[in-house]
This record gives C-alpha cells, structure tokens and sequence, in this order.
C-alpha cells in the first residue's frame, strides 16, 4: 500500500478498456499476504487480478527479488518491473526499475506496437 503501488496500480485500472480492447490481461504480483491485496484492491476499487507470492517463488524466478539499499540499508525486496507476455508464455518485453508516472500507457502503447 505504499504511494507508488497505488499510484501505478490506479492507473492500470484507468487504462483497463484499453488492455480489454487488445485482449490483455493484466496482473499485479507482490510478495503481500492475499488478505492485504482484498483490501488494497476494495479499497481502490482496482480493475486487475493481484496475485500473491509470499514465498517469492515467481519473484525469485522472474528475477525481481532481490537485495535493495536505502539510506545505507541493505534489505530485500521486489524491483518495480513490468513484463508482457504473450499467450504462450513468452516474455515479449521487460521494464526494469519502472518510473509509475505514464507506465500503464506506455505498457499499453507497447502492446498495441507489438501486436502489428
């Protein structure tokens, strides 16, 4: 529930008849327990699927958990990225260290180029 996952997660759901028109589905993963993404989900009215990973196992396979720093801190956690897949599984593009602002139309706008 911190202000860039809200931020990005709002704007997913504002872009969601967008991501319907291309047949895109869209899922938000966190290591959060499923009772805590109930609630952020209710709470901003969200669009998507949130999946939960408390094990980190696709975290860990998708290569985003990871050592983070902050103010001098080491601490694991999730790198903000963005995959799009297709439907057989292949990873179609990657966003690593992803910027929130504009994000959901640029994942939109990458959809729509790929499927050309």
């Amino acid at each position: 529930m911190t202000s860039g996952c809200t931020l990005e997660a709002l704007d997913f759901t504002a872009e969601k008849t967008g991501f319907d028109s291309e047949g895109a589905i869209v899922i938000g993963v966190s290591a959060d327990p499923r009772e805590s993404h109930v609630k952020f989900r209710e709470k901003n009215k969200l669009k998507h699927t949130l999946l939960s990973d408390t094990e980190k196992i696709m975290l860990e396979k998708y290569g985003v958990w990871q050592t983070k720093k902050l103010y001098g801190r080491e601490f694991k956690g999730i790198l903000r990225t963005t995959f799009l897949i297709n439907p057989e599984g292949t990873i179609m593009y990657i966003w690593n260290k992803v910027k929130v602002e504009g994000h959901a139309e640029q994942v939109l706008e990458k959809l729509k180029e790929l499927k050309k």
